[in-house]
């Protein structure tokens, strides 16, 4: 195939273009913010859990702090109305006497339901104090996926804007070269990935790295100005310039 020499350093600059908008596209799938968000979700999850389980132990202890406050009310009040009958000392002798063991043992029952309810509110303070220390933890993690996320679309707002700025710099260039060598640059490019020329510097391929041999440096040497040359390792087209030690 051949091309203008100045056609083929143009392509250069294409190849420039294209592979900074092959960077940006590995950046952009490759944020430090997105592993951030990863695990931010993963930590989310395990301390939303941990809440979760600190509220239901709340419940469940406030649920029952409840029941013993009603069972310990009913108790008082049946013992008040048993005092009252009594201090009347209205009836039999022998049914005082039981309201007076009925009150007795009333007010053990309430000396009972009254420790287990204390019991019971020292353990609610404590879950209490684990709820607030896992819904504290969980809106730490809350906050710093936010930031993350802000991040993250900051950093992919500039990538999109960059990304928008080379195609547009691309289209100037390719309508200046010759459409069989963008169609073969764009063939190379695909099956050698992302590099579909590559200068000539130092009598290495700059695709490959590779030291031209003997033969293939002075095939590249003999090659007209306007034949597009390729390398015989990596087969990407080689382009001459003054730093080709050709």
């Amino acid at each position: 195939m051949k091309a203008d020499p100045n056609a083929q350093k143009l392509l250069l600059d294409l190849q420039g273009i294209d592979t900074t908008r092959q960077q940006l596209a590995h950046r952009r799938t490759h944020l430090p913010e997105l592993a951030q968000l990863t695990e931010l979700t993963r930590e989310l999850s395990t301390l939303d859990g941990d809440r979760v389980r600190a509220q239901v132990e709340v419940d469940d202890l406030d649920r029952d702090i409840t029941r013993l406050e009603r069972d310990t009310e009913q108790v008082r009040a049946r013992k008040d109305r048993d005092a009252a009958r009594l201090a009347a000392g209205v009836g039999p002798a022998r049914e005082l006497e039981a309201l007076q063991h009925e009150i007795e043992s009333l007010d053990r029952r309430q000396r009972e339901l009254e420790d287990a309810e204390l019991e019971l509110m020292e353990r609610r303070e404590t879950a209490q104090s684990t709820l607030t220390e896992a819904q504290r933890r969980l809106a730490d993690c809350e906050r710093r996926r936010a930031e993350a996320e802000a991040s993250r679309d900051a950093a992919l707002a500039e990538i999109s804007e960059q990304e928008a700025a080379q195609t547009e710099a691309r289209k100037p260039l390719v309508t200046q070269l010759p459409a069989d060598l963008v169609t073969l640059y764009e063939r190379i490019r695909d099956d050698a990935g992302g590099l579909g020329a590559a200068p000539v510097r130092g009598g290495r391929c700059g695709g490959c790295r590779l030291e031209l041999s003997g033969s293939e440096r002075a095939r590249v040497k003999a090659a007209p100005p306007d034949e597009v040359v390729r390398c015989d390792e990596c087969r990407r087209i080689m382009v001459r310039t003054a730093e080709s030690g050709l």
